[in-house]
Protein backbone atom coordinates (compact mmCIF):
# COMPACT_ATOMS: atom_id res chain seq x y z
CA UNK A 1 0.00 0.00 0.00
CA UNK A 2 1.25 3.46 -0.90
CA UNK A 3 0.55 6.80 0.74
CA UNK A 4 -0.38 10.03 -1.05
CA UNK A 5 3.19 11.28 -1.57
CA UNK A 6 4.38 7.95 -2.95
CA UNK A 7 1.35 7.68 -5.23
CA UNK A 8 1.88 11.18 -6.66
CA UNK A 9 5.57 10.40 -7.30
CA UNK A 10 4.68 7.09 -8.92
CA UNK A 11 2.15 8.80 -11.18
CA UNK A 12 4.80 11.25 -12.39
CA UNK A 13 7.45 8.58 -12.97
CA UNK A 14 5.36 5.72 -14.33
CA UNK A 15 3.16 7.64 -16.75
CA UNK A 16 4.95 8.79 -19.88
CA UNK A 17 4.45 12.50 -20.59
CA UNK A 18 3.15 13.42 -17.10
CA UNK A 19 3.51 17.16 -16.45
CA UNK A 20 1.82 17.32 -13.06
CA UNK A 21 -0.59 15.51 -10.80
CA UNK A 22 -2.76 16.11 -7.77
CA UNK A 23 -4.91 14.28 -5.27
CA UNK A 24 -8.11 16.30 -4.87
CA UNK A 25 -11.06 16.27 -2.49
CA UNK A 26 -14.04 17.12 -4.69
CA UNK A 27 -16.29 17.84 -1.73
CA UNK A 28 -14.13 20.86 -0.82
CA UNK A 29 -12.16 21.53 -4.01
CA UNK A 30 -8.88 21.33 -2.09
CA UNK A 31 -5.76 19.66 -3.42
CA UNK A 32 -4.48 17.29 -0.73
CA UNK A 33 -1.17 16.96 -2.56
CA UNK A 34 0.40 18.08 -5.81
CA UNK A 35 3.55 17.31 -7.76
CA UNK A 36 4.89 18.92 -10.90
CA UNK A 37 3.09 21.71 -12.69
CA UNK A 38 4.77 25.08 -13.07
CA UNK A 39 4.05 28.67 -14.05
CA UNK A 40 1.79 27.56 -16.91
CA UNK A 41 0.12 24.80 -14.89
CA UNK A 42 -1.13 25.84 -11.44
CA UNK A 43 -2.32 22.52 -10.05
CA UNK A 44 -4.16 24.13 -7.12
CA UNK A 45 -6.30 26.20 -9.50
CA UNK A 46 -6.78 23.19 -11.80
CA UNK A 47 -7.83 21.02 -8.84
CA UNK A 48 -10.52 23.49 -7.81
CA UNK A 49 -11.78 23.89 -11.39
CA UNK A 50 -11.93 20.17 -12.04
CA UNK A 51 -13.91 19.72 -8.85
CA UNK A 52 -16.73 21.58 -10.60
CA UNK A 53 -16.48 19.15 -13.54
CA UNK A 54 -16.87 16.13 -11.27
CA UNK A 55 -19.68 17.66 -9.23
CA UNK A 56 -21.59 18.51 -12.43
CA UNK A 57 -21.23 14.97 -13.80
CA UNK A 58 -22.27 13.35 -10.51
CA UNK A 59 -25.30 15.67 -10.30
CA UNK A 60 -26.27 14.92 -13.92
CA UNK A 61 -26.05 11.17 -13.31
CA UNK A 62 -28.27 11.55 -10.24
CA UNK A 63 -30.87 13.54 -12.25
CA UNK A 64 -30.85 10.83 -14.91
CA UNK A 65 -31.27 8.12 -12.30
CA UNK A 66 -28.06 6.42 -13.39
CA UNK A 67 -26.75 3.92 -10.84
CA UNK A 68 -23.36 3.49 -12.51
CA UNK A 69 -20.02 4.86 -11.25
CA UNK A 70 -17.61 7.26 -12.96
CA UNK A 71 -14.23 5.62 -13.60
CA UNK A 72 -12.48 8.56 -15.19
CA UNK A 73 -13.02 11.77 -17.13
CA UNK A 74 -10.83 12.83 -20.03
CA UNK A 75 -10.42 16.40 -21.22
CA UNK A 76 -8.48 16.72 -24.47
CA UNK A 77 -6.73 19.99 -25.27
CA UNK A 78 -4.57 20.85 -28.26
CA UNK A 79 -1.32 19.83 -26.53
CA UNK A 80 -2.46 18.08 -23.37
CA UNK A 81 -4.68 15.41 -21.90
CA UNK A 82 -6.24 16.09 -18.50
CA UNK A 83 -7.21 12.80 -16.90
CA UNK A 84 -9.35 12.63 -13.77
CA UNK A 85 -9.78 9.28 -11.98
CA UNK A 86 -12.26 8.98 -9.14
CA UNK A 87 -10.71 6.87 -6.41
CA UNK A 88 -12.02 3.49 -5.43
CA UNK A 89 -9.31 2.82 -2.82
CA UNK A 90 -10.24 2.41 0.82
CA UNK A 91 -11.07 5.81 2.23
CA UNK A 92 -11.06 7.35 -1.26
CA UNK A 93 -14.70 8.37 -1.35
CA UNK A 94 -14.93 11.98 -2.56
CA UNK A 95 -11.37 12.02 -3.92
CA UNK A 96 -9.86 11.97 -7.38
CA UNK A 97 -6.43 11.70 -8.92
CA UNK A 98 -5.79 14.35 -11.56
CA UNK A 99 -2.92 14.10 -14.03
CA UNK A 100 -1.91 16.39 -16.87
CA UNK A 101 -0.15 14.70 -19.77
CA UNK A 102 1.83 16.10 -22.68
CA UNK A 103 -0.20 14.82 -25.60
CA UNK A 104 2.78 14.21 -27.92
CA UNK A 105 4.49 11.91 -25.37
CA UNK A 106 1.55 10.24 -23.64
CA UNK A 107 -0.06 6.89 -24.27
CA UNK A 108 -3.59 7.45 -23.05
CA UNK A 109 -4.47 3.76 -22.66
CA UNK A 110 -1.35 3.12 -20.59
CA UNK A 111 -1.98 6.24 -18.49
CA UNK A 112 -5.48 5.01 -17.64
CA UNK A 113 -4.09 1.57 -16.81
CA UNK A 114 -1.38 3.03 -14.55
CA UNK A 115 -3.84 5.31 -12.73
CA UNK A 116 -6.11 2.33 -12.06
CA UNK A 117 -3.15 0.42 -10.59
CA UNK A 118 -2.01 3.42 -8.51
CA UNK A 119 -5.57 3.84 -7.22
CA UNK A 120 -5.67 0.18 -6.13
CA UNK A 121 -2.39 0.56 -4.20
CA UNK A 122 -3.24 3.89 -2.55
CA UNK A 123 -3.77 3.80 1.23
CA UNK A 124 -5.57 6.81 2.66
Amino acid sequence: MANVEVSLKETMTSIEGALGDALVDYTTGMALGTLGGGKDLDLTVAAAGNTDVIRAKVRTMEHLGMKDEIEDVLITLGNQYHLIRLLKARGGNGLFLYVVLQKSKANLAMARHQLKRIDADLEL
